[in-house]
């Protein structure tokens, strides 16, 4: 079987992507330092614990297994956080990504699937956002990845390194058999925190921002299913060891969800009203983010097959039989 090495294969969509991986017939070899990871995610290959900035760890991994192609998701992604400590996000995001590149180099494999995202971008000039709209991040999590982008854009024009850049929008949902799903620590993203809302496990959900010219006042966003990113990772795979050009592709279903949509849909599933609070707007929260996905589609020929009910049904089933939140927290929206 062919082994692709996942970097940062125990995160959330990491994990989904080497369950997708491993059904379409790939052996996904995880190597991740379980900083942010879980050990319990990894059940579809082998799990090589390691840094992507430790030279002999990374040379050793691609000696042992020889991999095709590597899948990368290694990075410090709280938009937050990179605010407040901007240098360990380049450190790790931009200067471990070099490392790997250099092992990859050494190792004679030349594949690489990067885990991009919307937020290379920045304020929309126009929605849906094309691969061409300007790059331009309102932030040092969003330039990292941009940073990445341009050193992968240099590589594919001066080396034999080739490339899929995937920019993802609003990763949500989880595997269908809840064996794995969304867990971070702390949790700051829209749809957990409304379902911990929703069961008791957060005092209230903070909404920020209900003046903005959107249809209800409230940020819209481009939520797609976990496993439909895994999907597209995998064709992206294949892609490239059939011999396809470096691309940047952005991964969205098209659709706009405004929060007070999302959280009208969460209480309808759950049954059950729940605390929210507004606030007013935060600095550099884009009114509307939605993906035009037609050059996925087109070189991948990938679809998103699931739709916001079936994300929030596999988020529900994920956080109320295996996810255990802690209680008593307020919850924050986070687009």
């Amino acid at each position: 079987m062919t082994h692709v090495l996942v970097v940062g294969g125990a995160g959330y969509i990491g994990s989904h992507t080497c369950l997708d991986l491993s059904e379409k017939g790939f052996t996904p070899v995880v190597f991740d330092n379980f900083s942010r990871g879980h050990r319990e995610f990894v059940r579809w290959g082998p799990a090589e614990e390691g840094d992507i900035r430790d030279a002999a760890a990374l040379d050793a991994v691609f000696a042992r297994y020889r991999p095709a192609a590597v899948v990368h998701f290694a990075a410090l992604i709280e938009v937050g956080e990179s605010v407040k400590d901007p240098l360990a996000f380049y450190e790790n995001n931009v200067a471990g990504t070099v490392s790997l590149l250099q092992a990859m180099g050494r190792a004679g494999c030349e594949r690489l699937v990067f885990s991009s995202t919307c937020a290379t971008y920045g304020d929309p000039v126009a929605v849906p956002m094309d691969e061409n709209h300007p790059q331009v991040p309102l932030n040092p999590y969003g330039h990292s990845k941009l940073m990445v982008e341009r050193v992968l854009r240099d590589l594919s024009a001066h080396s034999s390194l080739r490339s899929v850049i995937l920019r993802y929008f609003n990763a949500a949902g989880a595997d269908d058999e809840t064996r794995i799903g969304e867990r971070h620590d702390p949790e700051t993203h829209a749809i957990p925190l409304a379902i911990e809302a929703a069961l008791g496990r957060r005092a209230r959900f903070k909404v920020f921002g209900s003046d903005y010219d959107t249809p209800d006042g409230t940020c819209v966003r481009d939520y797609i299913h976990v496993m439909d990113l895994a999907d597209a990772h995998s064709r992206a795979v294949g892609y490239l060891i059939e011999g396809g050009e470096s691309t940047a592709l952005n991964l969205g279903t098209g659709d706009g969800t405004s929060v007070r949509e999302l959280l009208g849909a969460i209480e309808k599933r759950s049954g059950r009203p729940f605390p929210i609070e507004e606030e007013g707007r935060r600095p550099g929260d884009a009114p509307m983010l939605v993906a035009d996905n037609a050059a996925a589609r087109r070189v991948l020929g990938w679809m998103p097959r699931r739709d916001l009910s079936n994300i929030i049904d596999t988020a529900w089933a994920w956080h109320t039989s295996s996810n255990v939140g802690s209680p008593d927290q307020t919850s924050q929206e986070v687009a």
